[in-house]
C-alpha cells in the first residue's frame, strides 16, 4: 500500500497550520487507498542548512539530518502544509526540504496553503523548488483562507466545500504516486 506523509510546513508558535494539518490527516484515514502520516517538521529540529556536504551527494553527516532522511525516503508522496509568508512559503518547510535530494525524487506531491489569498503564492513557490527535486506535484491544491476558514485568523473553521478539495487532491497524489512507484 501506499504511504503518504503529510507535511506540516510551519514551526512558529502558535502556527495554524497544527489544526489544518491534523485536518487534513484525518479527512485522509477516512479513505482506503493509502496510509497516511502525519510529519511535523518541529519533531526534527533542523538547523538552518548545517551538513558540510551538498544534500544532492547524500553523505549526511549529522544524526538530525539522518533521522530526516529516513523519515522522507520511507514515504510515496506528499502533502504539504503550508503557510503564506511574504508571497511564499515558510523558511522553516524551505529548510526541510533543501536538507535533502534523493529522498524527494520520483515522488508526488500535493498542497494545502493557508493564508490571506488561501496560501496560494506559497503554493506556486513550493511548485517550482519541488519540481527542482523531481518530485511531481499534481494540479488539484487546496487554499484556506484566512478570511473565511478561519475565525479571528485563528481558530480553523474550514468551509463544508474544503473537504472535496482535499479528496480530489489526494485522489490526484495516490494516482501519481503509484505511477512513479515504478521509476524507483
Amino acid at each position: 500500500m501506499l504511504k503518504i506523509a503529510i507535511i506540516l510546513g510551519s514551526t512558529r508558535p502558535g502556527r495554524n497550520g497544527e489544526a489544518v494539518a491534523k485536518w487534513v490527516t484525518e479527512i485522509a484515514n477516512k479513505r482506503s487507498d493509502a496510509t497516511f502520516e502525519l510529519v511535523d517538521i518541529a519533531d526534527y529540529n533542523l538547523p538552518l542548512l548545517d551538513e558540510p556536504v551538498p544534500a544532492s551527494m547524500g553523505q549526511y553527516s549529522k544524526p538530525h539530518t539522518i533521522a530526516w532522511s529516513d523519515k522522507i525516503a520511507s514515504f510515496d508522496g506528499y502533502v504539504f502544509v503550508t503557510p503564506e509568508y511574504n508571497h511564499a512559503t515558510s523558511g522553516a518547510l524551505k529548510n526541510a526540504i533543501d536538507f535533502l535530494y534523493h529522498e524527494w525524487k520520483d515522488k508526488a506531491a500535493g498542497f494545502v496553503g493557508y493564508g490571506g489569498s488561501g496560501g496560494a503564492r506559497a503554493i506556486e513557490n513550493l511548485r517550482l523548488i519541488v519540481g527542482e527535486l523531481h518530485i511531481a506535484d499534481v494540479r488539484a491544491q487546496v487554499g484556506l483562507s484566512l478570511m473565511t476558514d478561519f475565525e479571528n485568523f485563528s481558530i480553523f473553521k474550514p468551509a463544508a466545500y474544503q473537504e472535496q478539495a482535499v479528496n480530489t487532491m489526494l485522489d490526484q497524489v495516490i494516482a501519481w504516486s503509484g505511477a512513479l512507484k515504478t521509476l524507483r
